[in-house]
C-alpha cells in the first residue's frame, strides 16, 4: 500500500523534538578517523560553481528581466565532508532588491523531481500542453508563462536527494536522505545554505509543496520556526498530511469516507450517475460529503454487525453516488478502495480511471485486471515535461551535465516513512500545528484538485479539521477548489484560478 502511495504523490510523520544540528560551514577541522573496518567517510570535495543567466518574459503587458542561477549546494556533516548535493534553480527579479519575497519550492513523490511545480505552474516559462492538460503531439515546446509568480516573489525549485539532478555521495548516505526526517533536514539545511550566501534573512519566506511536497513543507515549517526561521506563508497544493486519510487497510475505514466525494464528482464526470445528481455538481458534493461522513460512516464503524435492509440501504446509496454496480459494492463489502474503482468504473467501456487526475484514461491489456496496470495521467504529462526541460536546462539556463535527470522514480530507494504513534500512519499535521502555534502571523493557501484520487480533496478537509487548531489559525488558512485532477495547474483555466489564489497570499502576508 505505501509503495503505491509513494510514487502517485507528488506520508510522513510530524516534525520531530530533537532537531539535528546545522552544519558547521566555514569552519576547518581534522577529519575523525573512522575505527578498523568501518566505511570510509565522503571526501571533502569543492562546492559547485553555480550557472548565471539572464533573460526577459513579458507577463500581462509588463517586461520581467530576471536572472536565474542553476547549480548544486552540497549538504554537509558536522566534519564538512559533503554527504549529497541538492539541485535547485533559483528565479530573482532583477532589480528589486534582497527584501523581496523568496519562494522555497518542491514537488513530492517521494521520488519526485521538482519539474512539475518549475516548469508547469510557478516558473517563469512553461510547457506547453493542450488547454485542458492533456498531451499535446511531439515534439514538444516551451512557452513564456503567463501565469508565472516571478512578478510576486523570487522563487527557487529545490530537487529532494535521488531526484533530478541531487545525488547522495554514495548509496549508503542516501539511506539518511531517504526518510521523513532526513529529507526535512536536507531541505531545512538547503535553505539556511541559502539564505546565508545569498544574504536573504530578511526577505518574507514562503514555501510552495506538492503532493508529498505538502508533508514536507508542513514538517519544515515546524522546523524551521525551530532554527530561527518564521514564514509569512505557505502553499499547499494536493494536499496530504496525515496518511491514515488516504491509506487503504483492513480496519482503517477514513479512507473509504473520504474517497467517496472524489468518486462522485469522477463518475458524474463519465456521465454514469441519475441526470438529477449531474445537473448541480456542487450540490452533489455536499449531498455526498454529508452522507459519508455520517451515516456511511456510522454504517463501516458497524463491521460484520451491519445487515439485513440498513446493509442494503447503505449498498443502494453507494450505487447511487459511485455508478459502481450493486453486486459489485456487495462483493467489496461496502468498501471500495480507489484501485477497484479505477478498474470497474469504465470497464464496460474498456477503460481505466487515472489516478492523479480522474479526467485521464488508460486502457489494460486484461480486461478483467482488478487495478489499473499504469496510471494515464503520468503517462500523459511525463514525456512533454521530460524533453522540454532536458532542453532547457541546457540550452537557457546553461547547465551542463550528462548525469540523468531522475523526473519520477529511479534515483531514490526505499522509502522509510518513520511511523510511529498509535495510528500507525505517517503525519505531520501536528508540526504545522507547531507552526501556527509559534508564528500566529502564519498563513497557509490550500488548493484543491475535485479529479484528484491520489491526494482526495475530503481528506484534505478532514485532516485541517482534526488538528487542534485555535479559530484564529484556522482563519490564516484559506482554501478553493480546482475542476482538475492532482497537479491542478494543468488545465489553463484551473492555472488562472491557482494564479489569482495565490497572488492574493502574497498580498496579504508580504510586508508593502
Amino acid at each position: 500500500m505505501l509503495k503505491k502511495i509513494a510514487w502517485c504523490l507528488a506520508g510522513t510523520w510530524f516534525a520531530w523534538a530533537a532537531i539535528a544540528q546545522e552544519s558547521p560551514h566555514g569552519k576547518t577541522s581534522p577529519a575523525v578517523q573512522p575505527p578498523p573496518g568501518a566505511p570510509a567517510e565522503p571526501a571533502k570535495t569543492a562546492d559547485e560553481k553555480p550557472v548565471v543567466t539572464h533573460h526577459k518574459i513579458t507577463v500581462a503587458g509588463k517586461t520581467l528581466a530576471y536572472t536565474a542561477t542553476t547549480g548544486r549546494f552540497a549538504i554537509k556533516n558536522d566534519q564538512g565532508h559533503t554527504e549529497a548535493q541538492m539541485f535547485y534553480v533559483a528565479y530573482t527579479l532583477d532589480g528589486a532588491g534582497g527584501k523581496r519575497p523568496l519562494t522555497f519550492a518542491f514537488n513530492g513523490g517521494p521520488g519526485s523531481s521538482t519539474i512539475w511545480l518549475h516548469m508547469g505552474c510557478f516558473g517563469p516559462k512553461r510547457v506547453k500542453m493542450q488547454p485542458n492538460g492533456f498531451m499535446p503531439p511531439p515534439p514538444f515546446q516551451l512557452e513564456d508563462n503567463q501565469d508565472t509568480i516571478l512578478d510576486k516573489t523570487d522563487l527557487v525549485f529545490i530537487d529532494a536527494i535521488g531526484t533530478g539532478f541531487s545525488r547522495a555521495t554514495t548509496p549508503e548516505l542516501g539511506k539518511k536522505f531517504w526518510t521523513v526526517k532526513g529529507d526535512i533536514a536536507a531541505f531545512g539545511e538547503f535553505i539556511r545554505l541559502y539564505l546565508q550566501q545569498n544574504s536573504r534573512w530578511t526577505s518574507p519566506i514562503y514555501l510552495a509543496g506538492e503532493s508529498y511536497g505538502t508533508t514536507r513543507a508542513a514538517g519544515l515549517s515546524n522546523f524551521l520556526a525551530d532554527h530561527g526561521i518564521a514564514l509569512n506563508g505557505i502553499t499547499l497544493i494536493s494536499t496530504v498530511l496525515n496518511f491514515q486519510t488516504i491509506g487503504f487497510a483492513t480496519g482503517n475505514d477514513i479512507p473509504f469516507v473520504l474517497y467517496l466525494p472524489t468518486y462522485a464528482m469522477t463518475a458524474a464526470y463519465y456521465h454514469k450517475l441519475a441526470p438529477e445528481l449531474e445537473k448541480d455538481l456542487p450540490a452533489l458534493r455536499r449531498e455526498v460529503e454529508k452522507w459519508a461522513s455520517t451515516e456511511y460512516l456510522a454504517a463501516l464503524q458497524q463491521g460484520d454487525a451491519l445487515s439485513g435492509p440498513a446493509r442494503q440501504a447503505v449498498i443502494d446509496r453507494l450505487a447511487r453516488y459511485t455508478g459502481l454496480s450493486k453486486s459489485f459494492i456487495e462483493k467489496n463489502n461496502l468498501r471500495v478502495d480507489l484501485d477497484h474503482f479505477d478498474a470497474e468504473l469504465l470497464r464496460d467501456e474498456g477503460k481505466t480511471v487515472g489516478r492523479l487526475d480522474a479526467r485521464f484514461t488508460g486502457v489494460n491489456e486484461n480486461g478483467t485486471e482488478q487495478s489499473p496496470e499504469y496510471d494515464p495521467t503520468a503517462a500523459a504529462i511525463r514525456p512533454p515535461y521530460t524533453a522540454v526541460f532536458g532542453d532547457y536546462v541546457k540550452q537557457e539556463l546553461g547547465y551542463q551535465s550528462d548525469s540523468q535527470y531522475y523526473v519520477l522514480g529511479g534515483g531514490i530507494g526505499k522509502w522509510d516513512f518513520e511511523v510511529t504513534g498509535w495510528s500507525g500512519f505517517a503525519d505531520t499535521s501536528r508540526a504545522l500545528r507547531q507552526a501556527f502555534a509559534k508564528n500566529p502571523f502564519l498563513q497557509v493557501f490550500v488548493a484543491e484538485g475535485l479529479y484528484d484520487a491520489a491526494t482526495p480533496y475530503f481528506a484534505a478537509e478532514y485532516t485541517l479539521n482534526h488538528m487542534g487548531l485555535t479559530p484564529a489559525a484556522h482563519k490564516n488558512i484559506m482554501r478553493d477548489q480546482f475542476a482538475a485532477g492532482h497537479m491542478v495547474y494543468l488545465d489553463n483555466d484551473c492555472m488562472r484560478q491557482l494564479k489569482r489564489d495565490v497572488d492574493a497570499l502574497y498580498d496579504r502576508t508580504a510586508p508593502k
